[in-house]
């Protein structure tokens, strides 16, 4: 029964990324209805919001859980999917921004959003190898979709955590390195 809930439970999210599909197109532009790249497109959470919780895995195998906030004041939370071209082509500047922040202050991790935990990452280890998102990479379960994912609308899709694994906001669709240096940077002015 556990195996048939979980490949129940994967069919229907893959089924729902892949119908929300990317959220920009190939261009590397941002679609008309997307938020100002400038600002986060939620306000900032409320001091009493509960925090994130969930327990996953990484592609190299890690245990990861929502303790992974507290190592950083900013987690920038990157979900992204194996077929998603915005998602690819933003990646190396992605890989770029981790290595440049101060690992207190600023995290980026990425979620693979079409990789269950427990399947084959074969493509999705390649994809990060290729593009040089040299930062910790979960894959999805259900701990993670009901902690963060619920509410997605496509791919790639951003959200930005404090120290506490609250909420501060979320971004949808792909930017460049500069746009997300202004968002991190007035994120972490507020801290």
């Amino acid at each position: 029964m556990s195996k048939l809930y979980k490949l129940i439970f994967g069919l229907l999210v893959l089924s729902a990324l892949l119908l929300s599909g990317c959220t920009q197109n190939g261009t590397g532009e941002a679609p008309e209805n997307s938020p100002e790249p400038e600002s986060v497109s939620e306000a900032p959470a409320k001091p009493s919001a509960p925090p994130v919780t969930f327990e996953g895995t990484d592609l190299e195998g890690t245990s990861v859980s929502s303790e992974i906030f507290s190592q950083s004041k900013l987690t920038m939370v990157n979900v992204w999917a194996t077929y998603c071209n915005p998602c690819l082509q933003e990646m190396p500047e992605l890989g770029e921004l981790a290595a440049e922040y101060d690992a207190e202050e600023f995290q980026i991790i990425g979620i693979v959003s079409d990789v269950i935990e427990g399947t084959d990452q074969t493509q999705a280890e390649s994809l990060v190898q290729q593009t040089g998102a040299n930062y910790p990479h979960l894959l999805l379960n259900e701990s993670i979709y009901y902690a963060l994912l619920t509410d997605m609308s496509g791919v790639p899709t951003t959200f930005f955590i404090d120290e506490n694994g609250v909420v501060l906001g979320r971004v949808i669709g792909a930017k460049e390195k500069s746009v997300w240096e202004e968002i991190i940077n007035g994120l972490l002015a507020e801290e």
